[in-house]
C-alpha cells in the first residue's frame, strides 16, 4: 500500500466538502473531528454532504456552514452532478465506502482524502492508512461464541482478541475520525461529541407536547435499537425498571422511538404497560414514538434529566446534548462506540460478565446472557445516580 500523500495547498478560505456518515450514532461520533477541522480552517466554507434523513442534525452546528442532502435512492451520478458546479477545493470522506469516494471523484474535486480501502483507493488522492490502536469490530461466529461460553472465559475480550481493560482506551470510534482530520493538520486530541439546539426549539417542543408547566422531572426511555434485537435489553426488564423509578422519583417518562418502532411488538408491549402506570392517577407516561422529527427529538432529549436507552443513535444524540445516559450493553462494546468521550462520568454503561460479549451479532444464537445478566436493580440504581448528577 502506498503511503499517504501530503495534501496540496489550499486557498486562504477553502471550500471543504465533508462526506458524512450514513447512521445517526456514527454521525454524532464525527462531531469532535468536525470541530477540530473548523478549528484548523476557521475561514473555510465547510459543507456537509449527508443522507437526507440526517440533514437536520447539522442545523445550528458551529462546525458546519452548509448542508447538502442526499435523498434516499439518489444515484452517485446525480449527487456528483449537483456537486460539480460548487467547485470544492477538497473532499474529506468520513465513510469507508467506495460510493463516497466515487461521488467526490465524479464531482471533479481535486483533493480527495479518506481511509485506504479496496475498491476505492483509485478515487482518492490521499489514502490514509489505519491508525495505531484501531480495533476492528468483527462479528463472532456461532462456534466461537459456544467455545467461549464452554470455556467460561470471565473477561471482556475485544473483537480482535485484545482485552480492553480501560474505558479510556483510544480504541473508540471517535479517534478514527480524528485521525482523518489530523492528516489535514488538525489537532488530533479528542473533544466530547457535541450537538446543539436553540432556545426557540426547546420552547417549541415544550408547547407542542404540553411540557411547559411540568413541575416533575422528565426522564427519557428509548427501548429500541435499529441494528437488531441483540442490542435491546429485555422488554419486561425495561417496563419493571421504569415502574420502579417512577415510584421513587415521581417522574414523567417520555417514550422515544422512530416510525418503525411505532408498529413494533416491543413498543406495543411497553405501551400496553402504560395502563398499569395509569392505575395511579398521578402517574404519567407520554409516548412520542413516531411523533417527532429529528430536531424535535433532539430538543426533547435535551430536556430530559436522564435517558435510559439501548446502544442506539438517540443514545449518542442525548450524550452530545449534555443529557446523562444509562445503557445496558450486550452485543456491542462501550469501549468502541460508547456515548460521549470514554470515561465520561455522567453516563452509566452497564455490562454483564458474559464471556461471548461483545459478539457484534444482530441476534443472539444462544441464551442472550449478555443482556439478561444485567438486573433491574442494577439499572434502577444507575438511572437514579445519573439523574442525581444532572446535566
Amino acid at each position: 500500500m502506498k503511503s499517504p500523500s501530503i495534501f496540496g495547498p489550499l486557498p486562504a478560505a477553502p471550500r471543504l466538502l465533508v462526506r458524512g456518515t450514513n447512521w445517526l450514532g456514527d454521525a454524532v461520533m464525527t462531531t469532535p473531528a468536525l470541530l477540530r477541522l473548523h478549528e484548523k480552517f476557521p475561514d473555510a466554507q465547510i459543507t456537509m454532504l449527508t443522507p437526507e434523513k440526517l440533514s437536520e442534525l447539522w442545523f445550528a452546528h458551529p462546525a458546519v456552514n452548509e448542508v447538502i442532502s442526499i435523498p434516499a435512492g439518489e444515484t452517485v451520478f446525480a449527487v456528483a452532478k449537483r456537486l460539480r458546479p460548487r467547485k470544492f477545493d477538497l473532499a474529506l470522506l468520513l465513510p469507508n465506502s467506495p460510493r463516497s469516494a466515487l461521488e467526490a471523484w465524479l464531482a471533479g474535486i481535486p483533493q480527495r482524502i479518506g481511509y485506504a480501502r479496496p475498491w476505492r483507493n483509485w478515487f482518492l488522492t490521499t489514502r490514509i492508512t489505519p491508525r495505531p490502536g484501531a480495533v476492528k469490530m468483527r462479528k463472532r461466529s456461532v462456534g466461537e461464541i459456544r467455545r467461549l461460553v464452554a470455556a467460561n472465559v470471565n473477561r471482556r475480550v475485544a473483537s480482535n482478541g485484545r482485552v480492553l481493560t480501560n474505558a479510556a482506551t483510544n480504541a473508540h470510534q471517535i479517534y478514527e475520525y480524528l485521525h482523518l482530520v489530523a492528516a489535514l493538520g488538525a489537532n488530533p486530541e479528542p473533544l466530547p461529541p457535541q450537538l446543539f439546539v436553540t432556545p426557540d426549539e426547546l420552547e417549541a417542543v415544550k408547547k407542542k407536547f404540553s411540557l411547559g408547566e411540568m413541575k416533575r422531572p422528565i426522564f427519557g426511555l428509548n427501548p429500541g435499537a435499529e441494528y437488531g434485537p441483540a442490542k435491546r435489553w429485555p422488554m419486561e426488564k425495561t417496563i419493571a425498571t421504569a415502574r420502579e423509578i417512577q415510584k421513587k422519583t415521581y417522574c414523567v417518562w417520555i417514550l422515544f422511538g422512530g416510525k418503525a418502532d411505532a408498529a413494533s411488538q416491543r413498543a406495543a408491549g411497553i405501551l400496553s404497560a402504560e395502563k398499569n402506570f395509569q392505575q395511579d392517577a398521578e402517574s404519567m407516561f407520554l409516548s412520542l414514538v413516531g411523533k417527532t422529527d429529528l430536531r424535535e427529538l433532539m430538543a426533547l432529549l435535551k430536556l430530559c434529566h436522564v435517558l435510559l436507552t439501548n446502544d442506539s443513535g438517540p443514545m449518542h444524540v442525548a450524550a452530545a446534548l449534555g443529557t446523562p445516559v444509562v445503557v445496558p450493553f450486550g452485543s456491542t462494546s462501550p469501549e468502541l462506540t460508547g456515548p460521549g468521550l470514554p470515561s465520561d462520568s455522567r453516563h452509566r454503561l452497564l455490562k454483564s460478565d458474559a464471556p461471548c460479549a461483545p459478539c457484534f451479532r444482530r441476534t443472539c444464537p444462544i441464551d442472550f446472557r449478555c443482556m439478561t445478566g444485567i438486573s433491574v436493580e442494577r439499572v434502577v440504581e444507575a438511572v437514579l445516580q445519573a439523574a442525581a448528577g444532572g446535566h
